[in-house]
């Protein structure tokens, strides 16, 4: 039998488990190439699971760095989709531990979802109940690209798992040495701004490039609606505010409607805000929108984003960039600082699949 034609029965999958037994099995071990072997051991792996009734375990396909301030954690995408950061790595990176006589001693009650031992204190308990209550999964089990078992955090949970240490510091619920936990918290916090983790995750493993077409066409099929929404003022005042002290601008003195903006706006607006809000979403929006005869677009273009997910996005988004300008002293400080913790999205071909939305 070929190497081509070779499959795996559960029979076969146990004698390769067990190849250094064998001379035959050693021979036959040499002669398949490292990628052959690898694709024999998963199958095996599979087929026990299935044997058993359980889901295989996913295995981690893309793998990189999460660089935040100076904090580094390593972080994956698994076969199945998911997006994670290594939990033993996150809890080092952050400072966390746990007791050991809480973990055997935390109420069963604690929450809907399995808790982490390094989030079972007491004294968190209201603030863990208040952002992860409604959560059936914080952690997973998955396999290293070398077939270990890890443990990960999802990674949309790490803003969460945040705002719970941040809570806690605000209500004065914290010992000293959580203290320096939630210290880093607030660091991670404005690093991630709630909307980049997938971004950076993806990014940090080069899982953007490779994602399906059709992830394109739900993204934007979420983002931008169908109809025009009538115009309701979006953007802060301070968004254009910090803009202009961090550009040396003056800021007019008059009213809204009165105030003429340096045409130049616009294009940093794309560059700082809808570049970085979801993946060829500014591209599908400009097209919607169209322009006039003088090549201004006829409408404001986030008056076509979704009610439930365009506009609330948008605005998150629009916060975590006030609060990046206002910590800024500069244009180029600022261009730095949101390049590291809200990267653009490489541009995305608009796919057959969302050419012809209307």
């Amino acid at each position: 039998m070929s190497d081509d034609t070779f499959t795996l029965t559960s029979e076969a999958a146990k004698k390769l488990s067990d190849l250094g037994a064998s001379k035959g099995g050693e021979a036959r071990a040499n002669k398949l190439s490292a990628e052959r072997r690898r694709e024999i051991a998963q199958a095996a792996i599979a087929a026990r699971w299935e044997k058993a009734g359980k889901s295989p375990i996913p295995q981690a396909i893309y793998v990189g760095e999460l660089k935040i301030g100076n904090m580094v954690f390593p972080c994956s995408v698994l076969s199945d989709g998911s997006r994670i950061l290594t939990q033993s790595d996150f809890m080092s990176g952050m400072d966390m531990y746990y007791s050991g006589w809480v973990a055997r001693n935390r109420p069963i009650e604690d929450s809907s979802a399995e808790v982490p031992h390094f989030l079972s204190f007491k004294n968190l308990k209201p603030f863990v109940d208040r952002y992860l209550g409604d959560l059936q999964s914080i952690s997973l089990r998955y396999r290293t690209p070398r077939g270990n078992i890890a443990h990960g955090i999802r990674a949309e949970i790490i803003p969460k798992i945040c705002e719970i240490w941040l809570d806690a510091e605000e209500q004065g619920r914290l010992g000293a040495r959580q203290k320096k936990i939630a210290a880093k918290a607030k660091i991670l916090m404005r690093g991630l701004a709630h909307v980049g983790i997938i971004a950076l995750v993806d990014e940090a493993t080069g899982y953007q490039d490779d994602r399906a077409k059709d992830a394109l066409a739900k993204i934007l099929e979420r983002f931008i609606a169908k109809e025009l929404r009538p115009y309701v003022k979006t953007f802060p005042t301070d968004f254009y505010k910090e803009m202009f002290r961090l550009r040396n601008w003056k800021w007019p003195d008059l009213p809204a409607e009165q105030r003429r903006r340096p045409i130049l706006v616009g294009n940093l607006t794309d560059n700082v805000v809808y570049d970085r809000l979801a993946p060829g979403v500014k591209q599908r929006l400009k097209e919607l929108i169209g322009r006039d005869e003088s090549g201004r677009l006829k409408k404001k273009m986030f008056q076509r984003l979704t009610d439930e997910v365009g506009d609330p996005k948008l605005r998150e988004h629009l916060a975590s960039v006030v609060a990046l300008m206002k910590a800024a002293d500069d244009w180029p400080g600022f261009l730095k600082m949101i390049d590291r913790a809200l990267p653009k999205y490489k541009p995305m071909p608009l796919f057959d699949a969302v050419e012809n939305k209307p």
